[in-house]
């Protein structure tokens, strides 16, 4: 059980239910003038939407799979790949 319990854990996906859009972003965003929130959005410009970001950031997050997702590794994360 605790191998196959690790193979599990160890190619677990993460991935994001229901469609977001780039507009969907700029709304959740519009009232954070942070700089993290700033750059974030000056990468998805760059990027010329959100499926780059979607993608990087879930796959991520699975190293936190085994500690915990929270908003804060969240977070993290999109800072992370806003700075990439």
């Amino acid at each position: 059980m605790r191998e196959l319990a690790r193979f599990l854990l160890q190619n677990l996906c993460v991935d994001f239910e229901g469609g977001i859009t780039i507009e969907q972003v700029r709304q959740f965003l519009r009232e954070d003038d942070s700089r993290e929130a700033r750059a974030l959005l000056n990468k998805l410009i760059e990027d010329r939407g959100i499926e780059d970001m979607l993608v990087t950031v879930a796959d991520c997050l699975k190293d936190y799979i085994a500690t915990g997702i929270t908003e804060e590794v969240l977070r993290e994360q999109l800072a992370t790949y806003s700075e990439s």
